[in-house]
Order: C-alpha cells, then structure tokens, then sequence
C-alpha cells in the first residue's frame, strides 16, 4: 500500500493511504525510512511471521500443559 506522509509532529507521523477510500495512521517517526520528510510518498507492508506465529503457540501449550499437571 502506498501512504503519504500527510505530517510529522511530536515524534508522531501521520500517513494517508492512496486508496480508492483513503485510510488515516499513525506511526512513531522512528519506522520511517531515513530522510523521509512530509509530502514523501511510502509503501507500507506487513506481513505475517509463520515460523513466530508456531512458536508462540508452541509456547502457550506447553505453558498450559504445565499448568495442567499441577
């Protein structure tokens, strides 16, 4: 998705999605890339983490098994 930086204060950068139906967020000024500035044009990604998302629930049930035995 692309987004504009519409602007930046406190730390704070505020984006709009160039979308048929434009989206408003807000992210810290530190996920940005170096040198972005208001007016900028950004792509915004995310992503799913499969192998992160196995082991926490890998976790959880261990935790919960151990729980089970007490």
């Amino acid at each position: 998705m692309k987004a504009s930086i519409d602007r930046i204060e406190e730390g704070i950068a505020v984006l709009i999605s160039a979308e048929a139906e434009p989206v408003r967020m807000t992210i810290p000024v530190s996920l940005l890339p170096p040198g972005a500035k208001e007016g900028d044009i950004v792509i915004i990604g995310i992503e799913r983490d499969e192998g992160a998302t196995a082991a926490s629930k890998d976790r959880v049930t261990s935790l919960i098994e151990k729980l089970k035995k007490k």
